[in-house]
């Protein structure tokens, strides 16, 4: 009887020596051989909120991403990733294995987009450039951005938080909330106002908030970043005059038609607190969403005696710039004369 046990173990374990190298490969096969987007190009993989592994499995199987599903289950499963799918944004790489991407995938190490935004003139144009590459909705970022209490948090009001938002490229993760996001831009903001910058303001007489309205007004005026300085400089010569400051763009803005070429007479009768042919001072908020170097030309302005200014009458973009009335009058009927010529008459 022990003979023929003695004899049946060592039968099973002879099995087993066998069966282990065979069982070995398959694991190392498993886990270690090319299995994602094989011959194929890097890809990226979107996985929403609160996707479950079984809704997962679908969209790497329509994607393509993965030749051999089975085994890839099988690894998310002994890596506990099946219990525990992180949304976000992931790039995949070409022949990665299974566990390569399995860590990748349950650590939640997603790659971030970049998300550029510039020439905004409007709130809703804010939330929706914004959001474009982000897992955010556009509408509730632009009901946070209108709520008081919620503006409150980073100490701005439904007004001025627009000013928050610097026009840059920035690194973000797909998945980022709406708090992040917010939480981003107000670091990145006291970042820009640092101590030497908040003192130049200051002597100036001007809030934060303030120098970014007059900004809005210099970068609609001119493209030309060299030119800023100098026209930053003629509007402070008028408020430190107490002169109206006059800006052909608040009326653009004011009347919400950004097209108009020319503005006439009975454009400048528009009643609208931004309208600063109308009322004096700085108007209640931006007109535009100022970048950098136009927020850095208000804080060094060009010192000079000029109050006046007209575009150029060879539509070059530059601007030709007056200290009498008289003169400007001459630049304004050359301008004027130009229009004319291209029949540009509003």
């Amino acid at each position: 009887m022990n003979a023929s046990k003695n004899k049946r173990n060592l039968i099973l374990f002879i099995a087993f020596a066998v069966a282990l190298p065979s069982f070995g490969g398959w694991i190392y096969q498993v886990f270690m051989a090319k299995n994602i987007l094989v011959g194929q190009d890097n890809k990226v993989l979107i996985i929403p909120k609160e996707t479950t592994w079984e809704e997962l499995v679908p969209v790497l199987k329509k994607g393509g991403y993965v030749s051999d599903l089975m085994s890839f289950a099988f690894v998310a499963k002994v890596l506990d990733y099946q219990e525990d799918v992180k949304s976000g944004r992931y790039v995949l790489a070409s022949n990665m294995n299974n566990l390569q991407a399995v860590r990748m995938l349950r650590s939640g190490r997603q790659a971030a987009v970049k998300v550029t935004f510039n020439s905004i003139r409007l709130k809703h144009q804010l939330a929706g450039r914004i959001t474009r590459k982000l897992e955010i909705d556009s509408l509730d970022l632009l009901e946070v951005l209108n709520d008081p209490k919620q503006v409150a948090k980073y100490g701005f009001d439904t007004t001025s938080i627009v000013a928050m938002f610097l026009p840059n490229t920035y690194e973000i993760y797909w998945n980022t909330s709406i708090e992040g996001l917010m939480k981003r831009m107000k670091k990145e903001y006291d970042r820009f106002w640092n101590e030497k910058r908040l003192k130049q303001a200051e002597k100036m007489g001007l809030t934060p908030f303030q120098v970014a309205i007059l900004a809005s007004i210099v970068e609609s005026e001119t493209a030309q970043k060299t030119e800023a300085p100098r026209i930053a400089g003629v509007y402070l010569n008028r408020l430190n005059r107490n002169q109206k400051l006059e800006a052909d763009p608040t009326v653009k803005f004011a009347m919400g038609d950004f097209a108009k070429k020319r503005i006439l007479y009975e454009d400048l009768e528009y009643d609208s607190p931004y309208n600063t042919y109308k009322y004096s001072g700085l108007p209640p908020g931006l007109i535009y969403l100022p970048s950098i170097p136009y927020i850095d030309a208000v804080l060094n302005p060009e010192k000079h005696d000029f109050i006046f200014f007209c575009a150029k009458e060879d539509f070059s973009g530059f601007h030709n710039f007056a200290v009498t009335y008289a003169e400007h009058e001459q630049n304004s009927a050359r301008y004027q004369r130009a229009l004319n010529a291209q029949k540009i008459y509003k």
